[in-house]
C-alpha cells in the first residue's frame, strides 16, 4: 500500500499538467491609441500596406477587407479611385519567432520524508528542516517541469488625411499567445483595435481574445 501512495502522488502532478496543457486559454490584448479623427461622415478611404513585405499579396488583401468592413461599420466608405481617397489607411502585422517559457508544478503536500530539524531519512539520506526529499522521484516536492513557446503577435493601424499626409490616427495592438497563426492571430487583433474605436487619445486598454478553436 506504501509504494502505491508513492506511485499515486508522482503520477498526480503529470495527470494534471497533461489536462492543463489540453485547455484552450484566452490571452489579452493591449491596444494602445492615439487619434484626432473627425467624426465619421462618409469620407472616403483606401487600404495599404505599411510594411514593403505585405504588399500585393493576397493574404494583406484578405485582412485588408476586414479592416474595410470594421471601417465601414464605423461609418467610412471605401474609395471608387484609391487615388482621390480622403484618408490613407496604413496597415501592418507581424508574430515573431516566439519564446520558450518553463513552468513548473508539483507538491501534493510534503514528501513522505519530510520533517523538522535534520536528521536522517527512512532510506539513511540526510534531510533538513523546510525541504522536500530531493531524492525522491529526481526533485523536491514531486516538481514536474515542462517548456512552451509563447508568441507575441502584433498589429498596426495609421490614418493619415491624404489632402496633406497629416496624421490623424495611430494604434497598435498586441498579443502574446501559444499560436504563431496569423490566420487566427490578426482578425482578433483586428476585432481588438475596433474594439470602442477610435478610442480615447493616448489609451492604453486591454482586450480579452477568445481562445483558439481547435480542429
Amino acid at each position: 500500500m506504501k509504494a502505491f501512495r508513492k506511485i499515486g502522488l508522482f503520477a498526480a502532478p503529470v495527470l494534471a499538467l497533461v489536462g492543463l496543457s489540453g485547455c484552450a486559454t484566452s490571452f489579452k490584448a493591449d491596444v494602445a491609441r492615439f487619434q484626432q479623427l473627425p467624426a465619421p461622415a462618409g469620407q472616403s478611404y483606401t487600404i495599404v500596406a505599411d510594411d514593403p513585405k505585405l504588399a500585393g499579396g493576397l493574404e494583406f488583401s484578405h485582412y485588408a477587407q476586414m479592416v474595410g468592413q470594421r471601417l465601414a461599420q464605423t461609418g467610412y466608405v471605401a474609395a471608387n479611385d484609391p487615388a482621390k481617397a480622403d484618408l490613407i489607411v496604413r496597415v501592418a502585422y507581424d508574430v515573431d519567432n516566439g519564446r520558450e517559457r518553463v513552468r513548473s508544478t508539483g507538491g501534493f503536500g510534503p514528501s513522505p520524508y519530510f520533517g523538522g530539524g535534520w536528521g536522517y531519512g527512512r532510506w539513511g539520506r540526510p534531510w533538513g528542516y523546510g525541504f522536500y526529499d530531493p531524492w525522491l522521484f529526481g526533485g523536491a516536492g514531486f516538481n514536474d517541469v515542462s517548456s512552451y513557446t509563447v508568441y507575441t503577435s502584433d498589429l498596426s493601424m495609421k490614418i493619415d488625411r491624404a489632402a496633406d499626409n497629416l496624421r490623424l490616427f495611430e494604434g497598435k495592438a498586441s498579443a502574446q499567445s501559444l499560436s504563431n497563426k496569423l490566420t487566427y492571430l490578426v482578425p482578433n487583433l483586428i476585432d481588438a483595435m475596433f474594439t470602442n474605436f477610435p478610442g480615447q487619445n493616448g489609451e492604453d486598454v486591454k482586450i480579452t481574445l477568445p481562445p483558439e478553436k481547435k480542429g
